[in-house]
């Protein structure tokens, strides 16, 4: 251990629950067979062999396969959903937290990590409905609640000048994202948006929303 990584004296790192722990390497382990042989060719018994874990142990996280797919693409996005909850629980101003929302939004969402799950989950969500369901509300309709929230609270200040924020926020989101998703999904991995282009979407979509629901003095909480 380096001297960067002592912890201070009188404190100590919390270790990782080894429950928790396990869980994780299990999640690697079936995210690897998956993107490597495709879900239907990858089998429980198959993920508890390469993580060195009986069946039984497997089934005591991961009621289904389709919940160990669920939890896998949730584990991915994961900093996104904490980066959001920090930018709306912030009390920054209205353009900062559109534009660190959008931002975050393309930046994750159109990432390496993320799209070829995207792709599964939408094929086996024909066999499972449930599956798309519990992804777009642990997702998608997570994002816009939280955003409608925070929109709500800046009415109140008197930054947002609105009378539906849970609207306002889908439009949002949906200027921002677009037919990125649909791109995103279509084209190959290798070729993600620019920074210019993310850049140059977010900032529009930021002038579009304060144009209608926004104060003249605000800005566009440019980079």
């Amino acid at each position: 251990m380096s001297i960067a990584d002592t912890p201070p004296p009188g404190r100590r790192k919390s270790p990782v629950p080894r429950g928790r722990r396990r869980r994780e390497e299990v999640l690697a382990v079936a995210e690897r067979l998956i993107l490597d042989h495709g879900f239907a060719e990858t089998t429980m018994q198959r993920v508890a062999e390469e993580a060195g874990a009986s069946k039984e142990t497997l089934y005591r996280h991961f009621k289904s396969k389709d919940e160990l797919l669920l939890e896998i693409v949730l584990a991915r996005t994961s900093d996104l959903r904490k980066a959001l909850d920090a930018s709306f629980e912030s009390g920054a101003p209205l353009p900062v937290v559109l534009r660190e929302t959008g931002c975050r939004l393309l930046e994750r969402m159109g990432g390496a990590s993320v799209i070829p799950l995207l792709r599964i989950v939408i094929t086996e969500t024909v066999r499972n409905p449930e599956l798309g369901l519990a992804l777009f509300t642990a997702g998608p309709d997570r994002t816009a609640r939280r955003l409608a929230d925070y929109l709500a609270a800046a009415k109140g200040r008197g930054d947002f000048h609105g009378e539906d924020p849970a609207m306002a926020a889908s439009f949002y989101i949906g200027s921002v994202m677009g037919n990125a998703t649909l791109m995103n999904l279509l084209r190959p991995v290798e070729r993600p948006m620019t920074r210019k282009q993310i850049d140059g979407r977010v900032d529009e979509a930021v002038a579009l929303f304060l144009a209608r629901y926004g104060s003249p003095s605000q800005g566009t909480g440019g980079k």
